[in-house]
């Protein structure tokens, strides 16, 4: 399937799952909590269901690693699989004085690659979506469409995005020692959406994430001339790593950061 043509099918996919979601929210959602002590909810699960079943009927010949479907946990052989999260930002999705910047991700692995992307938010009715090195782009909830870029204007000041949940010290003593001092927050992979489309620059991460968390993500910025990279190294991160975990990993604009 052309790529185009598989974002335009996965579009109607992510609002439904989008739809269920807010369903749940404004009604007040109830938290399980997994193996990891990570939080999981009915929406995570209604989410995934509904994903699933679509992707089974759009790409029946590629295999599907997602979050809440721990069987599918397997160290996959395929070339080319997704990777899909249904509610990126639990925590954020059960903090009802949040901003609800909570997420529905799919992305698609090549080759070990992100090569497409796409990344829905309910709560905001916001849209992202990208192919590697070809492209990404915003729709809004008016349904308009707008091609996105990385920041490349040298003369600004560096503007890092960081976790609201997820913030550590070795990322505050990273920003500290590059005398970065521009922080602002997000939840959720609308941190890589935020670099995509130019609102910041930076997103050290030195604090667990999963394949199925940064995937989407990655297609997204890697397509607006962003890159993500294993920590400060120029190596770019690859999937299909044992049990789908990430090391350590920067997200950048076209900004040289040193």
């Amino acid at each position: 399937m052309n790529l185009e043509n598989l974002i335009s099918c996965l579009k109607p996919v992510v609002i439904e799952a989008g739809n269920e979601i807010m369903k749940i929210y404004r009604n007040g959602a109830k938290a399980e909590y997994k193996e990891d002590g990570s939080p999981v909810t009915i929406a995570d699960k209604l989410s995934e269901e509904i994903i699933l079943k679509n992707l089974k009927s759009i790409a029946p010949t590629i295999p599907v690693v997602s979050e809440e479907n721990t069987s599918s946990h397997i160290n996959t052989s395929a070339e080319k699989y997704f990777l899909v999260d249904p509610l990126d930002g639990t925590k954020e999705f059960l903090d009802f004085n949040g901003s609800g910047e909570f997420t529905v991700n799919i992305g698609l692995i090549s080759n070990n690659k992100a090569i497409m992307g796409i990344i829905y938010a309910p709560n905001l009715r916001q849209m992202y979506y990208g192919l590697n090195r070809k492209g990404s782009f915003f729709e809004n909830k008016d349904g308009e469409i707008l091609s996105i870029n990385v920041n490349k204007n040298k003369s600004k000041d560096i503007i890092a995005i960081a976790s609201k949940k997820h913030q550590s010290l070795k990322t505050e003593q990273w920003l500290a020692e590059r005398n970065i001092n521009n922080i602002i927050s997000a939840s959720s992979s609308l941190k890589f959406c935020a670099i995509a489309k130019g609102n910041a620059d930076v997103y050290p991460r030195f604090s667990p994430t999963m394949e199925w968390d940064i995937a989407a993500g990655d297609a997204i910025l890697s397509g607006a001339g962003g890159r993500i990279t294993i920590g400060d190294s120029k190596t770019p991160i690859s999937y299909g790593k044992p049990n789908y975990k990430n090391s350590e990993f920067i997200a950048w604009s076209g900004l040289k950061i040193v």
